[in-house]
Order: C-alpha cells, then sequence, then structure tokens
C-alpha cells in the first residue's frame, strides 16, 4: 500500500508540476513561484494533501536538485565568462553579502532587538536561493551579459555568506572557543572545493569520451550522484562541491563543447518535485508569530539589497540601464539561510525559536515574491538591448 501511495503521489506531482509549468508560461509568471504556491496549497499549510511519507523525501530530492543547479552554476564560472563579468561578480557579491549583514543587524539593534541575534539574522540575510534564480534564468530564455553576471554572483555569494556567518557566529558565540565556528566553516568550504577538485579534475578529461564530444546521460547522473553522495559522507557543502566540480568541467573539458547539455535534460522532472515539496514544507503560522518583528526583518532585507546591489553595481562599473536591477534580482531565498539558522539555533539554543520562526518566515515571503522581481528584472534588461539595437 505505501509503495501504491508513494506512485499516485509523485504521479500526481509530477502532471501538477507540469500544470504550473505550462500556466507560467502561458501567463509570464515564474515557474518558482506558482510551484511554491502549488506545493503551499497542497501541504501542511494548505489542505494538508499529502501522505506523512512526503517529508521524507525532500531532503534526497533537493540534494540532488540542488547539486544539479550547482553543477550548472559552476559552469558560468569560465574564463570567459570571468574576464568579461569578473569585476562585477565580485563587487555585487561581496557588497551584498557586507551590506545586508550590516544594514539587517543596525536595523534590528535599532529596532529593539538584542545586537547579538542582530547580527545573527543579518548573517542568515545574506544567504540567495541559487536554484529559484537559475529556474528564473532558464526560463527566461534570455542568455546575456545580465543573466551571465547574475549566475556568476549566485555561484560565489553563497560561500561569503558562510564565511562571514561563521564570523558573526564566533563573535556572538564568545562563551566558547573561537575556533569552533571558524574550524566548522573551513571544513565545509574547503573541504567542499577539494571534493570538487577530486570529482571535477578527472571527470573534466574522462566525460565525452565513450561518445565523442558528447556526454552521456549516464555520465551526468553518476558524476551530480557522486559528488551529492561523497559531500553528504563527508559532511561539506554539496553547493560548493558541485559548483567546483562544474567550473572546472567548463574551463578544462576541451574534448567537448559543453559537458552539461544532459544535466539540463534531466534536471527538471527534479525541480518540480524539489519546487513543490518545498512550498509543501512552509509553514505560514511563522509569518505571524513574531508580529513587527518579522516584517522588519524582511523589510530590512528588502532594502539592504537594493542599497548593497546598487552601490556594487557601480563599483563593477556595469552598464548603466542594469544598476538599479541586481538588488531587485537577488531577492530570493531559501536553504541555505535555513541551514545557516539550524547551526545558530544549535550553538545559541536561546535564541533559537526566534532565528528558526524569522528565518522560515523571510523563506515563504523572499521565496513568493523574489522570482518574479528576478524576472522582470532580467527581461527589462532584455528589452532595453533590443530597443538599444533598433536604434
Amino acid at each position: 500500500m505505501d509503495q501504491a501511495i508513494l506512485l499516485v503521489t509523485l504521479g500526481v506531482l509530477f502532471l501538477g508540476g507540469l500544470a504550473a509549468d505550462h500556466l507560467g508560461r502561458m501567463t509570464r509568471l515564474p515557474r518558482v513561484t506558482l510551484l511554491l504556491l502549488l506545493g503551499l496549497a497542497v501541504g501542511q499549510s494548505g489542505l494538508d494533501l499529502l501522505p506523512d511519507q512526503s517529508e521524507a523525501w525532500f531532503e534526497p530530492i533537493s540534494v540532488v536538485a540542488l547539486t544539479m543547479v550547482a553543477f550548472l552554476l559552476g559552469a558560468e564560472l569560465t574564463r570567459e565568462n570571468m574576464a568579461r563579468h569578473g569585476r562585477a561578480i565580485f563587487a555585487i557579491s561581496i557588497l551584498i553579502v557586507v551590506g545586508t549583514t550590516a544594514i539587517v543587524w543596525a536595523g534590528l539593534a535599532a529596532l529593539g532587538l538584542d545586537p547579538g541575534l542582530a547580527l545573527l539574522m543579518g548573517a542568515i540575510a545574506t544567504a540567495t536561493a541559487p536554484a529559484a534564480i537559475a529556474d528564473v534564468i532558464r526560463q527566461s530564455g534570455v542568455r546575456n551579459g545580465f543573466t551571465e553576471t547574475i549566475s556568476g554572483i549566485v555561484a560565489i555569494d553563497d560561500v561569503w555568506g558562510l564565511i562571514v556567518f561563521s564570523i558573526c557566529l564566533a563573535l556572538v558565540h564568545q562563551s566558547g572557543a573561537w575556533s569552533g565556528p571558524l574550524l566548522s566553516a573551513s571544513h565545509d568550504i574547503g573541504g567542499a572545493v577539494l571534493l570538487g577538485l577530486a570529482v571535477g579534475v578527472p571527470a573534466a578529461y574522462l566525460s565525452g569520451r565513450l561518445k565523442p564530444g558528447e556526454p552521456l546521460q549516464t555520465e551526468a547522473f553518476g558524476i551530480v550522484f557522486l559528488t551529492a553522495g561523497l559531500a553528504l559522507w563527508l559532511e561539506v557543502s554539496f553547493l560548493i562541491a558541485g559548483m567546483t566540480a562544474g567550473a572546472l568541467i567548463a574551463n578544462f573539458a576541451r574534448h567537448h563543447e559543453y559537458a552539461f547539455n544532459e544535466i539540463e535534460h534531466i534536471e527538471l522532472p527534479f525541480m518540480l518535485l524539489f519546487f513543490l515539496l518545498a512550498g509543501a514544507s512552509l509553514e505560514l503560522d511563522a509569518l505571524w508569530a513574531l508580529g513587527w518583528i518579522t516584517a522588519a526583518y524582511i523589510g530590512l532585507r528588502v532594502v539592504a539589497r537594493l542599497i548593497s546591489g546598487e552601490l556594487g553595481a557601480r563599483l563593477g562599473r556595469v552598464p548603466k540601464g542594469e544598476i538599479h536591477l541586481y538588488g531587485p534580482a537577488l531577492l530570493p531565498q531559501a536553504g541555505v539561510a535555513v541551514g545557516m539558522a539550524l547551526v545558530a539555533a544549535e550553538t545559541v539554543p536561546e535564541w533559537g525559536a526566534t532565528i528558526m520562526t524569522l528565518t522560515i518566515a523571510a523563506t515563504v515571503v523572499f521565496e513568493i515574491i523574489g522570482p518574479p522581481f528576478t524576472l522582470a528584472a532580467i527581461r527589462h534588461v532584455e528589452r532595453q538591448k533590443k530597443l538599444r539595437d533598433l536604434l
């Protein structure tokens, strides 16, 4: 009976995801937002139609889906892309992380929140949602300097975010050894980079050899599952491991033009399930649990993205018409933030409930409203480009 429920539920979710995807194409709404809303409707905060076992599916599906996204984002960090947009990618990603931490921390502290708790929430606010942003870019069908820069930013900004979060956690948790959070971050990031090297270097040389010039679907599955599984086993970031391996393959696999065609072909079913189950796991009650603090945190993160994105864009010397668009395009937030919140809640348990509630509340809001802003920014840049071409 359990197997029947599993298969029926998966069938309904796939068909529901397909319907949401088609509706997104018809209405020009982001597929991500529609999938999350559909998941929210059938999940625990909505009609509660999913079987209890579905909660157990979310973690393995999310790991595989996000590792695929990480490979594709890593593929954007090619020498050619970095030569064209490297200054903007580094300037915007660093300014976004530092600016978001500072503005959210200062704002929440000024409103009366404990400065230590405010600092942790500022660090958690730095995280973005690489899967949501990557899916919006893919759905838009646009590939230009703006989308290449956005892809590069989301490929590395969570690395800076994890570093800043670890430093802030060490500052707040001074009763223990400073080395604890910093060593944990070094293991998470450094170990993931080493794993990405261990997978990416041989994969760059070996993939696409059996069928010359064309990597096979089985190769794509093997590399993705191997990277995800080893990352979980070694307790390092599968996102950073996937991005590192993807960047290495994209830069050094010269015997075929594009190593990731097969990953793009196989990722859609995983992404549909990931966003549907992510929506089903969202808790609307968290939006109201802390009242004005929730609204203040969300508002401060929006302001921080707008200010930091613009400053980073000016420092990165992006085209004039794109300067105001990077902040809105980087609003989505998801799993990395929740992971940071879990670590913070375990390290500082007296603030655990507040940290988790605020983070989950922000995730609900930014996962739903963020993708439309990303899509609007991409389309605005593309319209400007077409207008210039006409003139």
